[in-house]
């Protein structure tokens, strides 16, 4: 029995996605402080508004890109579309879980699960991609793995959600990353999936915070969660098509970093030494990761030029 041939996609081959995460991973970092304005809403029924609100701005990029074919084909393909129900529970649990976090003044633990992910990144990249590190870049994910050690030691009654949520959104960019389906319709069949479950936890969420009952600007910000929620993850699927994934795991440590900065200036947390020193070593392992690649990137070039 033959495989099911590719979903087309119209994606530039160019592998340059360091843009794209960028822009995802900043999104994500000043994502709480866009959250604490809807906790009256029940966590669930956030969750089911961001994805209801999502279907719309994907449903206008995808006519406005003329991608609306390559959706009815991930919607036929049995092996892709399951592939994407995978994502799409994988995903929805990760936006439950830290949207719970948030509300209840987590953000340590929310924090620290994006702290603890790209080393889950490199762990399922060298697994499952095959991806080869230099020397240098396991010394990186060595030091890194020490600062995320001390903090996760600081927090161990809580550090069931900072693993809940490094795991979901690992194991996720996994399967965007290796399903062959483009970023947009990929993303738009994940909300369609959770379309009818989204209306249910409405639906079922108690009356006064469900979110239904609220003034035109409640609703707004509602959509704008739909928004906060589509355009990050297109700009993470782009990212880990065009990246290798333990790269793309580094560069996460940009959004955590964002929480924490966010957490001394405007959530009113105090400066925790050991934080602080825990955040120098990790941000040492990124200089460490970084160096590596522009070294290895002016090697090449060097390599091209003619003799």
């Amino acid at each position: 029995m033959s495989s099911p041939s590719p979903v087309p996609t119209t994606e530039s081959p160019a592998p340059r996605g360091l843009p794209f995460a960028l822009g995802a991973y900043t999104l994500w970092g000043f994502l709480p402080l866009y959250l604490v304005l809807l906790n009256a809403v029940n966590p669930f029924a956030l969750v089911g508004w961001r994805t209801l609100w999502t279907i719309p701005v994907c449903a206008v990029a995808i006519a406005l890109r003329g991608q609306i074919a390559e959706v009815k084909a991930a919607l036929t393909n049995p092996r892709i579309l399951g592939v994407l129900l995978l994502s799409s529970l994988l995903i929805s649990t990760n936006w439950i879980v830290y949207i719970i976090a948030v509300q209840r003044g987590a953000f340590y633990a929310a924090s620290l699960g994006y702290y603890i992910n790209p080393l889950v990144n490199v762990l399922l990249g060298t697994i499952f991609l095959k991806e080869r590190l230099t020397r240098m870049q396991w010394l990186a994910v060595g030091v890194a793995g020490i600062g995320v050690a001390i903090l996760a030691a600081k927090a161990l009654d809580t550090l069931y959600i900072s693993l809940m949520l490094a795991l979901t959104f690992a194991t996720y960019g996994l399967l965007r990353k290796r399903v062959p389906v483009g970023a947009l319709p990929g993303l738009t069949v994940e909300v369609l999936i959770l379309a009818v479950p989204a209306v249910g936890v409405i639906a079922l969420a108690p009356a006064a915070t469900n979110g239904v009952g609220g003034d035109l600007a409640g609703h707004a910000l509602l959509f704008g969660a739909g928004l906060w929620t589509a355009i990050p993850l297109l700009l993470f699927a782009t990212a880990a098509r065009r990246m290798d994934y333990s790269t793309l795991g580094f560069v996460q440590f940009l959004a955590p970093t964002i929480v924490f900065l966010l957490g001394l200036t405007v959530l009113g947390e105090k400066l925790d030494p050991v934080r602080l020193v825990c955040f120098v070593i990790i941000w040492t392992a990124i200089a460490i990761f970084c160096a590596d690649l522009l070294l290895r990137t002016r090697a090449r070039r060097r390599a091209q030029l003619p003799a």
